[in-house]
């Protein structure tokens, strides 16, 4: 590039270009080259996204560029999601800290929680939220920040994920309000009760885990595979939720594209998939009373994989 090409927004078209030859493969918080480029760049030169655009095209000094070229280099080089180049993510529109320790955060539950849960609840009645297998502690956290009366638990069977969590609840302030704690599901919630369970727990069978892009094994196999059907976390989940839900609560979990597997698991349960405006797929809700009338079903679903 000359000088005069030397701005932010010819080093996104540039590493747009690259990315593309390289045959990137993207899908932790951005779908495309371009906006992958982006990140990096705007993340090398801290420009916030909400400044005009005339900012990307103002020459940049040598040493400025020089250090953002090398990260898109750096993608290019090593496949590590851009989201661990920047130790950054967002998600429900608040930023996090992540590393390799962690998944990326990417779920579509954050436009439910911004919604609220509704109209499945009544936000003004929520108490008590629990996220099972929290990672980065993104979804807790998008919830107290909805729910600010609301106290919630944030579990992983993962010491090095809750270390993260840990990180990402200083940040924001919330420790009073958000209590991470190191769990098999719901092994050390005994007795405890939730007015929402809420999860995105591993759900990816293992040939497809093995299958996966390199980008994706760079996170935590933990945080992705779920035996061979990708269904090990969500059975045993279905059979222990009802204990520790309200009489009014919710159980709302992803499993991606795991879904069509889950229902054929359990066709005589009418699970409710929801739907979202900003994309994504396989996430679906039962209400504790759905949860208590096929509680046998789930019993006997659990027994069956455990046997065999």
């Amino acid at each position: 590039m000359s000088k005069s090409e030397k701005t932010a927004r010819a080093l996104i078209e540039w590493g747009a270009e690259r990315f593309d030859r390289a045959g990137l493969v993207y899908g932790h918080g951005t779908d495309n080259a371009l906006d992958e480029a982006a990140a990096l760049v705007l993340h090398s030169l801290s420009i916030d996204y909400d400044q005009p655009d005339s900012v990307l095209d103002m020459p940049l000094a040598e040493p400025d560029f020089a250090r953002a070229r090398e990260l898109l280099e750096l993608r290019v080089k090593t496949r590590r999601p851009a989201a661990y180049l920047m130790d950054a993510a967002w998600f429900a529109g608040l930023p996090f800290f992540v590393d390799g320790r962690v998944l990326v955060p990417r779920s579509p539950i954050a436009e439910l929680i911004a919604a609220r849960f509704a109209p499945w609840i009544d936000p003004q009645h929520i108490g008590n939220i629990v996220d099972i297998g929290t990672g980065s502690g993104c979804i807790a956290i998008a919830c107290a920040t909805a729910f600010p009366r609301a106290m919630v638990d944030a579990t992983d069977v993962s010491s090095d994920a809750l270390d993260v969590a840990r990180i990402n609840t200083a940040r924001h302030g919330l420790e009073a309000r958000v209590k991470l704690i190191e769990s098999d599901l719901f092994a050390a919630l005994a007795g405890k009760t939730y007015d929402i369970i809420v999860s995105n727990p591993p759900y990816v069978p293992r040939q497809e885990v093995e299958q996966l892009a390199e980008e994706f094994h760079h996170e935590p196999e933990s945080g992705l595979l779920a035996g061979d059907d990708g269904l090990d976390i969500v059975v045993r989940m279905l059979g222990e939720a009802a204990n520790h839900l309200t009489a009014d609560g919710i159980l709302v979990v992803e499993v991606g594209y795991t879904h069509e597997t889950l229902q054929a698991q359990y066709p005589d349960v009418p699970f409710i998939w929801l739907d979202f405006e900003h994309g994504g797929t396989g996430v679906f809700l039962l209400e504790a009373a759905m949860l208590e009338q096929y509680q046998a079903i789930f019993d006997r679903v659990a027994r069956q994989r455990s046997a065999g």
